[in-house]
Protein backbone atom coordinates (compact mmCIF):
# COMPACT_ATOMS: atom_id res chain seq x y z
CA UNK A 1 0.00 0.00 0.00
CA UNK A 2 1.42 3.42 -0.94
CA UNK A 3 2.33 5.90 1.77
CA UNK A 4 0.68 9.32 2.10
CA UNK A 5 3.35 10.74 -0.21
CA UNK A 6 2.94 8.07 -2.89
CA UNK A 7 0.46 7.21 -5.61
CA UNK A 8 0.01 3.66 -6.86
CA UNK A 9 0.50 2.72 -10.52
CA UNK A 10 -3.14 1.64 -10.61
CA UNK A 11 -4.39 5.05 -9.49
CA UNK A 12 -2.05 6.86 -11.86
CA UNK A 13 -3.29 4.73 -14.76
CA UNK A 14 -6.80 6.06 -14.08
CA UNK A 15 -5.60 9.67 -14.15
CA UNK A 16 -3.59 9.50 -17.38
CA UNK A 17 -5.56 10.69 -20.38
CA UNK A 18 -7.88 12.87 -18.29
CA UNK A 19 -7.84 16.69 -18.03
CA UNK A 20 -7.08 16.53 -14.30
CA UNK A 21 -3.91 14.48 -14.58
CA UNK A 22 -1.05 16.16 -12.64
CA UNK A 23 2.23 17.01 -14.34
CA UNK A 24 4.25 13.80 -14.70
CA UNK A 25 7.99 14.24 -14.22
CA UNK A 26 10.51 11.50 -15.01
CA UNK A 27 13.76 12.04 -13.12
CA UNK A 28 15.48 8.74 -13.88
CA UNK A 29 19.23 8.96 -14.32
CA UNK A 30 20.55 8.34 -17.83
CA UNK A 31 21.76 4.83 -17.02
CA UNK A 32 18.31 3.70 -15.88
CA UNK A 33 16.53 5.49 -18.73
CA UNK A 34 18.85 4.00 -21.36
CA UNK A 35 18.04 0.52 -20.04
CA UNK A 36 14.35 1.13 -20.92
CA UNK A 37 14.02 4.33 -23.01
CA UNK A 38 10.27 4.67 -22.69
CA UNK A 39 8.11 7.19 -20.87
CA UNK A 40 4.94 6.87 -18.87
CA UNK A 41 2.29 8.50 -21.11
CA UNK A 42 2.23 12.26 -20.70
CA UNK A 43 5.49 12.45 -18.73
CA UNK A 44 8.58 14.49 -19.53
CA UNK A 45 12.17 13.92 -18.48
CA UNK A 46 13.85 16.38 -16.15
CA UNK A 47 17.25 16.48 -14.49
CA UNK A 48 16.75 16.07 -10.75
CA UNK A 49 19.87 18.14 -10.12
CA UNK A 50 18.24 21.24 -11.62
CA UNK A 51 14.80 21.02 -10.03
CA UNK A 52 14.96 24.61 -8.75
CA UNK A 53 15.50 25.84 -12.31
CA UNK A 54 12.80 23.95 -14.19
CA UNK A 55 10.03 23.89 -11.59
CA UNK A 56 8.96 27.38 -12.70
CA UNK A 57 8.03 25.93 -16.11
CA UNK A 58 5.43 23.57 -14.67
CA UNK A 59 1.94 24.53 -15.82
CA UNK A 60 0.32 22.64 -12.98
CA UNK A 61 -0.21 23.02 -9.24
CA UNK A 62 0.25 19.27 -8.75
CA UNK A 63 2.83 16.75 -9.92
CA UNK A 64 3.80 13.09 -9.76
CA UNK A 65 7.51 12.35 -9.75
CA UNK A 66 8.87 9.17 -11.33
CA UNK A 67 12.29 7.63 -10.85
CA UNK A 68 13.53 4.09 -11.43
CA UNK A 69 12.12 2.44 -8.29
CA UNK A 70 10.34 5.27 -6.47
CA UNK A 71 13.11 5.91 -3.97
CA UNK A 72 15.44 8.78 -3.12
CA UNK A 73 15.47 10.72 -6.40
CA UNK A 74 11.72 11.04 -6.73
CA UNK A 75 11.28 11.68 -3.00
CA UNK A 76 13.86 14.46 -3.09
CA UNK A 77 12.38 16.15 -6.14
CA UNK A 78 8.84 15.85 -4.75
CA UNK A 79 9.98 17.45 -1.49
CA UNK A 80 11.49 20.41 -3.36
CA UNK A 81 8.28 20.85 -5.37
CA UNK A 82 6.19 20.83 -2.21
CA UNK A 83 8.54 23.40 -0.72
CA UNK A 84 7.56 25.74 -3.55
CA UNK A 85 3.85 25.11 -3.18
CA UNK A 86 3.31 22.34 -5.75
CA UNK A 87 1.42 19.32 -4.43
CA UNK A 88 3.77 16.48 -5.35
CA UNK A 89 3.58 12.72 -4.95
CA UNK A 90 5.96 9.89 -5.82
CA UNK A 91 4.99 7.00 -8.07
CA UNK A 92 5.08 3.91 -5.86
CA UNK A 93 7.72 1.54 -7.22
CA UNK A 94 8.73 4.02 -9.93
CA UNK A 95 8.89 3.30 -13.64
CA UNK A 96 9.92 -0.27 -12.92
CA UNK A 97 6.62 -1.02 -11.17
CA UNK A 98 4.67 0.67 -13.98
CA UNK A 99 6.40 -1.45 -16.63
CA UNK A 100 6.08 -4.66 -14.59
CA UNK A 101 2.30 -4.20 -14.50
CA UNK A 102 2.18 -3.98 -18.28
CA UNK A 103 0.86 -0.44 -18.49
CA UNK A 104 1.52 1.43 -21.76
CA UNK A 105 4.75 3.37 -22.23
CA UNK A 106 5.74 5.75 -25.00
CA UNK A 107 9.03 5.03 -26.82
CA UNK A 108 11.20 8.12 -26.39
CA UNK A 109 12.39 7.67 -29.98
CA UNK A 110 8.84 8.32 -31.22
CA UNK A 111 8.55 11.70 -29.52
CA UNK A 112 9.73 14.59 -31.74
CA UNK A 113 12.49 16.93 -30.67
CA UNK A 114 11.33 19.52 -28.15
CA UNK A 115 11.80 23.28 -28.45
CA UNK A 116 13.75 25.50 -26.04
CA UNK A 117 10.77 25.51 -23.68
CA UNK A 118 10.56 21.72 -23.63
CA UNK A 119 7.48 21.47 -25.88
CA UNK A 120 6.92 19.39 -29.00
CA UNK A 121 5.75 21.50 -31.95
CA UNK A 122 3.45 20.14 -34.66
CA UNK A 123 2.09 21.56 -37.90
CA UNK A 124 -0.82 20.52 -40.09
CA UNK A 125 -3.45 21.82 -42.50
CA UNK A 126 -5.84 24.56 -41.43
CA UNK A 127 -9.59 24.07 -40.98
CA UNK A 128 -9.45 20.74 -39.14
CA UNK A 129 -12.39 18.38 -38.97
CA UNK A 130 -11.62 15.03 -37.31
CA UNK A 131 -8.08 13.59 -37.52
CA UNK A 132 -6.48 17.04 -37.05
CA UNK A 133 -8.39 17.48 -33.78
CA UNK A 134 -8.20 13.87 -32.60
CA UNK A 135 -4.41 13.67 -33.00
CA UNK A 136 -3.69 16.85 -31.00
CA UNK A 137 -6.02 15.52 -28.29
CA UNK A 138 -4.05 12.25 -28.17
CA UNK A 139 -0.73 14.08 -28.05
CA UNK A 140 -1.76 16.48 -25.29
CA UNK A 141 -3.37 13.79 -23.15
CA UNK A 142 -0.82 10.98 -23.62
CA UNK A 143 2.45 12.34 -25.05
CA UNK A 144 3.09 16.03 -24.32
CA UNK A 145 0.50 18.09 -22.40
CA UNK A 146 2.28 21.30 -23.45
CA UNK A 147 2.44 20.49 -27.18
CA UNK A 148 2.04 23.36 -29.65
CA UNK A 149 -0.07 22.99 -32.81
CA UNK A 150 0.30 25.21 -35.86
CA UNK A 151 -2.51 25.23 -38.44
CA UNK A 152 -1.40 26.62 -41.81
CA UNK A 153 -2.30 26.58 -45.49
CA UNK A 154 -1.99 23.00 -46.87
CA UNK A 155 0.67 24.09 -49.37
CA UNK A 156 2.84 25.52 -46.58
CA UNK A 157 2.81 22.66 -44.06
CA UNK A 158 6.13 21.07 -45.01
CA UNK A 159 7.94 24.40 -45.43
CA UNK A 160 6.68 25.68 -42.08
CA UNK A 161 7.77 22.41 -40.55
CA UNK A 162 11.29 22.85 -41.89
CA UNK A 163 11.64 26.53 -40.99
CA UNK A 164 10.13 26.30 -37.50
CA UNK A 165 11.28 22.80 -36.45
CA UNK A 166 7.68 21.61 -36.35
CA UNK A 167 6.61 18.03 -37.04
CA UNK A 168 4.09 17.72 -39.90
CA UNK A 169 1.10 15.42 -39.48
CA UNK A 170 -2.01 14.37 -41.40
CA UNK A 171 -0.96 15.62 -44.82
CA UNK A 172 -0.87 13.90 -48.21
CA UNK A 173 2.86 13.29 -48.27
CA UNK A 174 5.19 10.39 -47.43
CA UNK A 175 5.71 11.36 -43.79
CA UNK A 176 5.65 9.31 -40.60
CA UNK A 177 2.51 10.80 -39.09
CA UNK A 178 -0.20 10.42 -41.71
CA UNK A 179 -2.66 7.90 -43.15
CA UNK A 180 -1.39 4.40 -43.95
CA UNK A 181 -3.61 2.31 -46.15
CA UNK A 182 -6.99 2.09 -44.42
CA UNK A 183 -5.61 3.55 -41.19
CA UNK A 184 -6.00 7.23 -40.37
CA UNK A 185 -3.33 9.31 -38.64
CA UNK A 186 -4.91 8.74 -35.23
CA UNK A 187 -4.52 4.97 -35.71
CA UNK A 188 -0.86 5.42 -36.60
CA UNK A 189 -0.16 7.57 -33.55
CA UNK A 190 -1.88 5.16 -31.17
CA UNK A 191 0.30 2.33 -32.47
CA UNK A 192 3.64 4.12 -32.74
CA UNK A 193 3.33 5.86 -29.40
CA UNK A 194 2.78 2.48 -27.72
CA UNK A 195 -0.76 3.39 -26.66
CA UNK A 196 -2.68 0.43 -28.07
CA UNK A 197 -4.88 -0.05 -25.00
CA UNK A 198 -8.42 -1.35 -25.37
CA UNK A 199 -10.08 2.06 -24.79
CA UNK A 200 -7.82 3.88 -27.26
CA UNK A 201 -8.16 1.15 -29.87
CA UNK A 202 -11.93 1.43 -29.50
CA UNK A 203 -11.70 5.20 -29.90
CA UNK A 204 -9.39 4.77 -32.91
CA UNK A 205 -12.06 2.70 -34.65
CA UNK A 206 -14.61 5.45 -34.08
CA UNK A 207 -12.20 8.13 -35.34
CA UNK A 208 -11.30 6.06 -38.41
CA UNK A 209 -14.96 5.51 -39.24
CA UNK A 210 -15.76 9.23 -38.98
CA UNK A 211 -12.58 10.40 -40.73
CA UNK A 212 -12.74 8.02 -43.70
CA UNK A 213 -16.53 7.97 -44.23
CA UNK A 214 -16.76 4.34 -43.09
CA UNK A 215 -19.57 4.90 -40.65
CA UNK A 216 -20.29 1.18 -40.51
CA UNK A 217 -17.12 0.60 -38.44
CA UNK A 218 -18.76 1.79 -35.21
CA UNK A 219 -22.22 3.12 -34.35
CA UNK A 220 -20.59 6.10 -32.63
CA UNK A 221 -18.73 7.20 -35.78
CA UNK A 222 -21.80 9.02 -37.11
CA UNK A 223 -22.12 10.98 -33.88
CA UNK A 224 -18.45 11.96 -33.91
CA UNK A 225 -18.70 13.05 -37.54
CA UNK A 226 -21.78 15.19 -36.84
CA UNK A 227 -20.25 16.79 -33.75
CA UNK A 228 -16.95 17.45 -35.55
CA UNK A 229 -18.60 19.09 -38.55
CA UNK A 230 -20.73 21.14 -36.19
CA UNK A 231 -17.65 22.39 -34.34
CA UNK A 232 -15.98 23.33 -37.62
CA UNK A 233 -18.98 25.55 -38.41
CA UNK A 234 -19.03 27.10 -34.94
CA UNK A 235 -15.39 28.22 -34.85
CA UNK A 236 -13.51 30.28 -37.42
CA UNK A 237 -10.32 30.07 -35.33
CA UNK A 238 -8.69 26.65 -35.54
CA UNK A 239 -7.13 26.86 -32.08
CA UNK A 240 -10.46 27.75 -30.51
CA UNK A 241 -11.96 24.77 -32.30
CA UNK A 242 -9.15 22.59 -30.94
CA UNK A 243 -9.88 23.68 -27.38
CA UNK A 244 -13.58 22.88 -27.85
CA UNK A 245 -12.67 19.56 -29.47
CA UNK A 246 -10.56 18.57 -26.47
CA UNK A 247 -13.73 18.29 -24.39
CA UNK A 248 -15.44 16.29 -27.13
CA UNK A 249 -12.64 13.71 -27.24
CA UNK A 250 -12.37 13.65 -23.45
CA UNK A 251 -16.00 12.55 -23.42
CA UNK A 252 -15.57 9.93 -26.14
CA UNK A 253 -12.48 8.54 -24.40
CA UNK A 254 -14.24 8.24 -21.05
CA UNK A 255 -17.09 6.43 -22.77
CA UNK A 256 -14.62 4.07 -24.44
CA UNK A 257 -12.87 3.45 -21.11
CA UNK A 258 -15.71 3.39 -18.60
CA UNK A 259 -19.19 3.41 -20.07
CA UNK A 260 -19.49 1.13 -23.10
CA UNK A 261 -21.87 -1.19 -21.24
CA UNK A 262 -23.96 1.58 -19.74
CA UNK A 263 -27.37 2.30 -21.18
CA UNK A 264 -29.88 5.06 -20.66
CA UNK A 265 -33.58 4.29 -20.98
CA UNK A 266 -36.50 6.55 -20.34
CA UNK A 267 -38.60 5.10 -17.50
CA UNK A 268 -41.50 3.03 -18.78
CA UNK A 269 -44.92 4.54 -18.05
CA UNK A 270 -46.59 2.98 -15.05
CA UNK A 271 -49.65 0.92 -15.77
CA UNK A 272 -52.88 1.83 -14.07
CA UNK A 273 -53.35 -0.14 -10.92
Amino acid sequence: MPSLLEISPEKLARLIGTPKCPALIDVRIDEDFDADPRLIPGSSRRDYRHVQEWMAELDSDSAIVICHRGKKLSYGVAAWLRHYGIAAEVLEGGFEAWADRGYPAVPASAVPKRDASGRTVWVTRARPKIDRIACPWLIRRFVDPRAVFLYVSPAEVETVGERFDATPFDIEAPIRWSHRGELCTFDVMVEEFGLATEPLLRLATIVRGADTSRLDLAPQASGLLAASLGLSRMYADDLEQLEAGMLLYDAFYRWCRDATDETHNWPSPKKDA
